[in-house]
């Protein structure tokens, strides 16, 4: 059987967000974002991966495909894992293999770390690619991420095992579109505050690092802190997919920081005014570093309230860039929510199929 380090492997699409240089250096590809994984395609008779996996309490999750159908979905072990991904298939046949985490940075895990260190395989080549049709970064939260697209109704507790990448609106919507995405989410977070008032959950306060939210010395060290280099990825569109939280945080009680400052979000006129002006803020932060993209907010699969302070916003940034739209999504109807009063797979499916028609009329040709 072979061995290779990852970034010795000929033709591997590396996933998601990641710092080359520092994963390079350390000889790993670090998996920091709901989503990010590798593909590649094989034509041996087995082949297996290698992760390394640290984490205190949240186990990270990975899902993998085989030609596009689904074939394990695991949680992993702490330390080194090896998992084979097949084995005992007819040799020379290409195979299409994709490999995603399902799960997002977790909140309150600063040393949970998951690395790719290497590959395994007997016989069989690795090929090219083809190339995809167009590349899309989503920005979000729990909707983004996928949280309650596994487990019943009822489950209530917050486990890494609800959340799926595979299955959210996001991985959907690359696929319908044959494109290439990536994903910059975190449950609880909004534009302003996280649903619980914190203000230093503001996802866009974080865009600019390559994983703000993966914390620690190890993670660190493979440039989780850095500032991407965002002219080595450029996105066909970025779709936004913040506001939810927002509304929750105005519905909650202040919160007090540790040197006693309390931040609530408020809906009234001069708190909703904030809103918007943040909502601006971000987009025009997003064409600074995204100067060829389309910008697309989508919004309202779970709740509608915040609509029109975040459409105000897009029509506000219009006067000054053409490459701008709002896009209202379905929302979710009890039929088509999941666990943990989220979405359910259903839901994110026609969210993807609304994105995908859109993303059509404003990425031509597709």
């Amino acid at each position: 059987m072979n061995t290779a380090a990852v970034f010795s492997i000929p033709h591997l699409r590396p996933l998601g967000r990641f710092h080359p240089e520092a994963a390079r250096r350390a000889g790993v590809l670090p998996l920091f974002w709901s989503g990010s994984g590798l593909e590649l395609c094989f034509t041996g008779t087995e082949l297996r991966v290698i992760l390394e996996a640290d984490f205190d309490r949240l186990e990270p999750w990975i899902s993998v495909e085989l030609n596009g159908a689904p074939l394990i979905r695991t949680p992993l072990n702490r330390g080194v894992n090896e998992l084979c991904l097949f084995q005992g298939l007819t040799a020379g046949v290409p195979r299409h293999v994709r490999l995603l985490k399902e799960t997002q940075p977790m909140p309150d895990e600063c040393s949970g770390c998951l690395r790719v260190s290497g590959l395994r395989w007997t016989g069989g080549e690795f090929l090219p690619l083809p190339a995809p049709a167009c590349r899309l970064e989503f920005v979000g939260d729990s909707l983004t991420s996928g949280e309650g697209l596994f487990g019943a109704r009822e489950e209530a507790d917050f486990a890494a095992a609800w959340f799926s990448a595979r299955l959210a609106f996001p991985q959907r919507t690359a696929d319908l579109l044959g494109a290439e995405c990536r994903v910059v989410s975190q449950s609880g977070w909004g534009v302003r505050s996280d649903w619980r008032n914190d203000p230093r959950h503001a996802l866009p306060d974080w865009y600019d690092r390559v994983c703000g939210p993966a914390a620690g010395t190890a993670n660190a060290a493979l440039g989780a802190q850095e500032e991407p280099d965002f002219s080595a990825w450029r996105p066909d569109a970025v779709i936004v997919n913040l506001g939810t939280n927002d509304a929750g945080a105005m519905e909650n009680p202040p919160w007090t920081g540790p040197g006693g400052e309390a931040f609530r979000q408020r809906k009234d006129p001069e708190g909703l005014a904030l809103l918007e002006a943040a909502a601006l803020d971000f987009l025009r932060d997003l064409r600074r570093r995204n100067p060829g993209a389309k910008l697309v907010w989508a919004y309202g699969m779970l709740g509608t309230d915040l609509r029109a302070p975040l459409e105000r916003a897009v029509e506000r940034f219009r006067e000054e860039d053409a490459n701008v739209w709002y896009l209202p999504l379905p929302q979710v109807r009890p039929e088509t929510m999941g666990a943990r009063l989220h979405p359910g797979p259903a839901c994110h499916q026609e969210a993807a199929e609304v994105l995908a028609a859109f993303l059509r009329t404003i990425l031509k040709p597709l």
